[in-house]
């Protein structure tokens, strides 16, 4: 077991150092230039689409998902282990500065951000009573490979959907057990066959069901757990509110200790800050346009700007209040061990709330870990659906994660985090290089956006504005009819 994880290991290491951490900024700064900083111009947009939604059928269903449920679930995905593990990695590993460099990198790359889902929107297709769409569509109708699709979608489901979901189970477990040993439980190897069961047996109730059931939980249970963890983490930052100046300083400090640079552990901090920020927030990683495909809306660019405030949310709000619980609590967690994030904030939380907080983080973990693992399922199932349609081949991919999340409840936690390190680098730097070849199209929608918007209209797409691209398949006049009535007629009733 050590001599895998050891060549996994330099495997990461060798991936990241080289080539992951320069396509990485090299990339977010290049669609930051070529979008003229969408992602702060155009804050008050992101709040007026998420709130758009969805149209309903002659039946009364909606048609797809909302805006809104898209966003809760790449929300489940996103707030899972990186916010909370990762965080108190990426501080073990790099020092407090690592967590500004998170900062900077989730600002730069929600650019990417918006680009992956604003692709996924142009060319999402329709399957029953929702859409499809992601990477690997948009690499067969943006670049007119299908093989190259399917190449993204295997390794997708294998190095993504699966692996990662492995290692939210594994959280759940390690929280909640970490929780009983502190209260006292003497048997926790007992809890933990338990625990993988439980997980188990309701991660299959919910995604055997498909992404309608998947959108239900979400959108009920994401608001929930951000919420509880921010005031949990306010009320720690209260508590010690006279160190906030110590902890501001160390942070920003510590990003710029060019004495730190000489030594090599300038760059240890920056990679970690990336790496750690990428694996917490996915922007560009290909895995939230499976799920910004999906929803309702008048415009692609849309839904690139509701899947942009959620890297904000997940980075730039979660991330920073598990960065503060810890450094609030201890003044220099350097060397700690970076794969033992969750014990690091479960131990700051009880030495500030006693034996409540670690309850309480074991509590909203589960909560925040099983919606990721829902999340990645819905990941999962827009690739499994890009190989075959057939609903027998998605119940069946269900019915393997299902299986996943068992195993990943009773594997070392070490070989969880080394498997979903080395599987991020992969897939990252094959959805970027993708977009940057597809760019152009999302910076012509983001154009064509802002230009009805100048004219005070409420941007709505028609694929004929654009008769040049190919394969679009959504966005006929017919398609976006009752967009176009309601925006003509702004008091005619409108479905909802």
């Amino acid at each position: 077991m050590d001599s895998l994880l050891q060549i996994i290991g330099d495997i990461e290491e060798t991936a990241w150092s080289w080539l992951g951490i320069w396509v990485v900024i090299g990339v977010g700064i290049y669609m930051t230039v070529r979008t003229g900083v969408v992602q702060l111009r155009h804050l008050p947009a992101m709040f007026a689409a998420i709130v758009e939604k969805a149209r309903r059928d002659e039946t009364g269903r909606t048609r797809s998902l909302s805006a809104f449920q898209a966003f809760t679930i790449t929300a489940s995905a996103r707030v899972g282990t990186g916010n909370i593990a990762g965080v108190a990695g990426a501080i073990a590993l790099g020092g407090p500065g690592a967590i500004f460099w998170m900062w900077v990198m989730a600002v730069l790359n929600s650019a990417a951000s918006f680009v992956e889902s604003t692709l996924a929107q142009l060319y999402k297709t329709r399957r029953f009573d929702t859409f499809k769409g992601g990477p690997a569509y948009y690499i067969q109708r943006g670049l007119g490979s299908r093989s190259a699709g399917i190449v993204f979608a295997v390794i997708f489901i294998f190095c993504f959907a699966l692996s990662f979901t492995s290692l939210q189970a594994n959280t759940v477990v390690d929280a909640v057990t970490g929780a009983a040993d502190a209260v006292g439980v003497a048997d926790t190897t007992t809890l933990s066959w338990i625990l993988a069961v439980v997980l188990t047996a309701l991660t299959g109730l919910i995604v055997v069901a498909g992404l309608r059931s998947v959108a239900r939980v979400a959108q009920n249970v994401v608001p929930l757990m951000a919420s509880l963890y921010i005031i949990l983490g306010l009320v720690v930052i209260i508590m010690n509110i006279e160190e906030l100046p110590r902890v501001v300083g160390q942070i920003l400090g510590d990003a710029f200790d060019f004495r730190a640079a000489a030594g090599g552990a300038f760059g240890a901090m920056i990679m970690a800050g990336v790496q750690r920020g990428m694996f917490s927030n996915e922007a560009g990683m290909g895995s939230v346009p499976n799920v910004a495909a999906t929803a309702d809306v008048s415009h692609p660019a849309k839904q690139g700007l509701v899947q942009t405030l959620g890297v904000y949310l997940d980075t730039i709000i979660i991330c920073s209040v598990t960065a503060f619980i810890i450094l609030f609590t201890f003044e220099d967690p350097v060397g700690a061990d970076a794969n033992l994030g969750v014990e690091l904030t479960q131990g700051a939380l009880e030495a500030n709330l006693g034996m409540f907080g670690a309850i309480a983080l074991a509590v909203i973990i589960t909560l925040v870990a099983f919606t990721s693992i829902l999340g990645n399922y819905s990941y999962g199932e827009a690739n499994i659906l890009f190989i075959s349609s057939k609903e027998n081949v998605r119940k069946a991919f269900a019915v393997v994660l299902t299986g996943v999340v068992f195993l990943g409840s009773i594997i070392s936690v070490d070989l969880a985090w080394a498997i979903a390190g080395v599987t991020m680098v992969i897939i990252a730097l094959f959805n970027l290089v993708v977009i940057c070849l597809l760019g152009s199209k999302a910076f012509r929608l983001l154009k064509h956006f802002d230009a009805q918007r100048k004219q005070g209209l409420d941007p709505v797409f028609v694929d004929e504005d654009m008769p040049d691209l190919e394969n679009v398949e959504c966005w006929s006049r017919e398609d976006v009819s009752d967009y176009l009535q309601q925006r003509e007629s702004p008091t005619a009733p409108r479905a909802e």
